[in-house]
């Protein structure tokens, strides 16, 4: 029987519910959310998703649901909302909205005062008991956000703010248990749907183990969805263990690029790989927020539904945190790090001379379309000044636009993206209205810019092996030789022109590609070395942030994921532990990656070594 399944919506619990005197609306779970999105992307720092009115300056369409009131009365009505501009500016914020309840707008603009996240109040409203149309309205096309709506008969019932009651709020008046009420049961359960997940849930699949796929967005493959839009790099199909890459030609994209029209990035593409597994059960929308654990291993993860806010249970004897933030593992106590370690600690030259917080950046990647005529768009400035001299003339935008290098690209993640965006309009707003000589952009619009932030680095989860430049460099051979990595040694930092232009506001990135020889990773670099259930597959694996420059790209981490499914394999044959297959297994774990699971009718590779690994012996081992 098909065991590929999509959460749906429709069958899950009511995210709108009443108790005692008032009625809460979780925004995400309005029923025609029209031009606004669901924005997940920070719900472990403020509890919960939100809805964003990303119309690049133009408003989007009424976000709309019904509300059923339990009492004909006259309601106060307060918004969880959040002036983004708030970081850099003092003063009134574009993100403008309005609500409207019935008929009746009310008077409020939201979305524009305060400098955190907070409860507005949007006024009174009679209502009539039963079910009554409310509405969200864009003013502004400014990435106005809303978390929730509260309803309430009673002065001065303004509902929490701090992270944990308002967690327990959302809980009692929405109804939810404590513990969920649905568990699940699989071999293996891979959290996070990019390549890396893909391709863990698919291995595990074709070798016979039943998979959960868990996916916190709509669409599959993260940095390289619709979303993201970043091409796939490095190269696959190396040994010494070939088969390892060929599953990737069945879903990867036929045309490269960075921030190029959504079709390139060919969603429908990972969807059908996916739904094509019969053991693979998705779990769409769905973001991991909870871990249980007995000992040293993860007993169950629990999953809530960005949009309903239901939560589900599901069991395994193994696990793999494919999430690039290594969230399962954190919530696991999994030993991890974050940042640059020092030069001294591993001997790598490449590494600051003393450990730092330093990551490299979040992308938030962006183009412009030529209409054909004259367009305009508003004037945009809050707290980021453009000019003639320090504007940056170009029509696009990909992934040299990169924030948050020195702050935490977990904790600070949402002002990161902000930024982002910030830097985005403010910077087009001069060019349609404050460059004298702007031909070049007089017919031009922004066709999209990104939400979703691409990020590359944050956690990574220490395993019994911490790749590091010496082994990159000698191309050290590991007898558990697993992955071939082949892209350069490719460290971002700020660019250094951008730096001065905007001092400690930088918002673009330089790099400099140091080319190596592909060298084939341990495979023990991809289990925790203190959750013993606990397998990592993506940019979160165990490696130092030098290292990290060269694994950390899309064909390389898919690779990662097949060798992760492969393992788990071995481990619901032989009942082992992750590191029971490098101890007692290793030579039929070889076996499986060099044979491979990709299918093997003919497929284009459409791959370029591009800025890929050198074939030239390793620097250590070269006079130039």
């Amino acid at each position: 029987m098909k065991r590929v399944a999509l959460l749906s919506a429709a069958l899950l619990l009511s995210v709108t519910a009443s108790f005692g005197s008032g009625v809460l609306v979780e925004a995400e779970s309005f029923r025609d959310k029209g031009g606004w999105a669901v924005d997940q992307q920070f719900m472990d720092q403020m509890g919960s998703p939100y809805l964003i009115a990303h119309g690049m300056g133009k408003p989007v369409a009424d976000a709309v649901t019904t509300v059923e009131f339990p009492e004909t009365g006259t309601y106060r009505v307060y918004v969880r909302t959040f002036n983004w501009v708030a970081p850099w500016y003092d003063g009134e914020g574009p993100g403008k909205f309005a609500l409207r309840v019935g008929s009746r707008k009310l008077s409020a603009t939201l979305g524009c005062t305060g400098s955190e996240w907070m409860w507005q109040c949007a006024g009174k409203v009679s209502v009539r008991k039963g079910p009554v149309s409310v509405s969200l309205t864009d003013l502004s096309g400014f990435d106005g956000r809303c978390d929730a709506v509260y309803f309430t008969t009673e002065e001065g019932d303004v509902p929490p703010s701090g992270s944990a009651e308002l967690a327990a709020f959302r809980k009692r008046m929405l109804g939810i248990p404590a513990t969920p009420q649905t568990a699940e049961s699989f071999d293996f359960v891979v959290v996070g749907g990019g390549i890396a997940g893909m391709c863990a849930a698919a291995a595990a699949s074709r070798l016979g183990c039943s998979v959960a796929l868990v996916n916190d967005r709509p669409v599959l493959g993260g940095n390289n969805s619709s979303e993201v839009r970043v091409h796939l790099g490095g190269v696959i199909e190396l040994g010494p263990n070939e088969g390892l890459g060929r599953m990737i030609r069945e879903f990867g994209h036929s045309r490269e690029g960075n921030a190029r029209p959504a079709e390139n990035y060919e969603d429908a593409k990972k969807s059908a790989f996916i739904a094509g597994e019969q053991n693979v059960k998705l779990f769409s929308s769905c973001r991991a927020v909870a871990v249980n654990k007995e000992g040293g291993r993860i007993k169950s993860v629990i999953v809530r539904h960005i949009e309903t806010g239901e939560e589900t249970t599901l069991e395994a004897p193994l696990f793999a945190d494919c999430t690039g933030d290594g969230t399962v593992g954190f919530l696991a106590g999994a030993d991890y790090r974050m940042g640059r370690e020092s030069r001294d600690e591993f001997g790598e030259t490449l590494a600051p001379e003393t450990a730092d917080r330093m990551t490299m950046g979040s992308s938030v990647q962006w183009y412009s379309v030529d209409t054909g005529r004259k367009t305009s768009f508003p004037t945009f400035s809050y707290g980021v000044e453009f000019n003639a001299e320090n504007c940056e003339r170009v029509t696009m935008g990909e992934w040299k636009w990169e924030t948050g290098m020195n702050l935490d690209q977990i904790r600070d993640f949402e002002r990161i993206r902000d930024y982002g965006l910030l830097v985005i309009y403010s910077n087009w707003s001069f060019l349609k209205n404050g460059l004298k000589d702007n031909a070049k952009y007089r017919n031009r619009e922004l066709g999209w810019v990104a939400y979703v932030a691409g990020k590359r680095e944050s956690r990574r989860l220490l395993g019994d092996y911490v790749l590091k430049q010496d082994d990159i460099d000698k191309n050290v051979f590991h007898e558990d030789a697993s992955f071939t990595a082949t892209w350069d040694i490719d460290l971002h930092f700020p660019d250094s022109l951008n730096s001065v232009r905007f001092p400690d506001r930088e918002f673009k990135a330089a790099t400099k590609h140091i080319h190596i020889y592909p060298h084939a990773v341990p495979y023990r670099c991809l289990y925790s070395r203190n959750v013993d259930n606990l397998f990592m597959a993506g940019r979160n694996i165990s490696v130092t942030h030098v290292a990290l420059g060269t694994v950390r790209v899309m064909r390389t981490t898919g690779m990662m994921g097949e060798v992760v499914g492969m393992a788990a394999s071995l481990c619901r044959k032989y009942d082992a532990s992750p590191r029971l297959i490098y101890q007692k297994h290793l030579g039929e774990l070889r076996r499986l990656m060099r044979e491979g699971v990709g299918r093997k009718e003919r497929i284009p590779n459409n791959q370029k070594f591009n800025q890929g690994a050198s074939l030239k012996a390793p620097r250590a081992l070269r006079n130039d």
